[in-house]
C-alpha cells in the first residue's frame, strides 16, 4: 500500500502554496499556547521548496511562536484554574509539574530549553504565567530557544534538503513505514 510517497507529494506541493506562510504563521502561533503539533512538519518541508527565503520562514515561525507562547503566559497567569481540566484532558499535568519544578530550578534556562527542544512549550508557556515568571526574561527565553531551533531547521533543510530530496523520495516508503513500525514497538516497549 503506498502512502507516504503520495502523502510527501501532497505535503510539498501544500508548502508551495501561495498561502502557505499564512498557515505556518498560524500553525507556530497555535502550537505555543495550544495547538499539538509543532510547526517543524510545516516549516522544513517549506523550506525544501523555498530554500531562498528560509530565513524569512524562520523569522515568521520565530516572531509568531513567542507571540502565541504570550498568549500561554497570559492564560496561565489568569486563567490556570479555569484551564486546568483541560490540561488533564490532554495529558499534561504531569508535564505541567516537571515544568514548575524546572522553573523552581532553572527559571530563564527552563524556557530556553523547553523552546528549543521537542518538549512540549506551551507547558512551559502556562507554567511560566501560572508561576509569575518575570515577563522580559521569558520573552527572551522564548526567542533566543525558539529562534535558534527555527533558524537551525530552516538552514538544514535550505542547505542540504535540496540536495537530499531526490535520494529521499523514492525511498519514502520504506521511511514513513519503518517509523511507524518504530513507534508502535517503542509504545509497546514502553507499555
Amino acid at each position: 500500500m503506498k502512502l507516504f510517497g503520495p502523502l510527501y507529494d501532497r505535503v510539498m506541493s501544500w508548502s508551495r502554496h501561495p498561502k502557505a506562510p499564512w498557515y505556518l504563521g498560524g500553525l507556530s502561533f497555535a502550537e505555543s499556547s495550544f495547538f499539538p503539533i509543532p510547526p517543524d512538519v510545516m516549516l522544513a518541508p517549506m523550506c525544501l521548496a523555498r530554500p531562498t527565503v528560509w530565513w524569512r520562514l524562520a523569522l515568521l515561525t520565530t516572531v509568531m511562536s513567542v507571540l502565541g507562547g504570550l498568549l500561554g503566559y497570559f492564560l496561565g497567569s489568569v486563567a490556570l484554574e479555569a484551564i486546568m481540566p483541560w490540561v488533564d484532558r490532554m495529558g499534561w499535568t504531569p508535564k505541567l509539574e516537571t515544568a514548575r519544578i524546572w522553573f523552581d530550578r532553572w527559571g530563564f534556562a527552563a524556557v530556553f530549553i523547553a523552546g528549543f527542544s521537542p518538549i512540549p512549550y506551551k507547558v512551559f508557556t502556562i507554567a511560566a504565567g501560572g508561576m509569575a515568571m518575570p515577563l522580559l526574561p521569558f520573552v527572551f527565553a522564548s526567542v533566543v530557544g525558539r529562534g535558534g531551533r527555527f533558524f537551525l531547521v530552516s538552514w538544514l533543510m535550505a542547505r542540504f534538503g535540496p540536495a537530499m530530496e531526490p535520494k529521499l523520495r523514492p525511498i519514502m516508503e520504506w521511511l514513513g513505514w519503518g517509523s511507524v513500525v518504530l513507534v508502535v514497538a517503542l509504545y509497546l516497549y514502553l507499555r
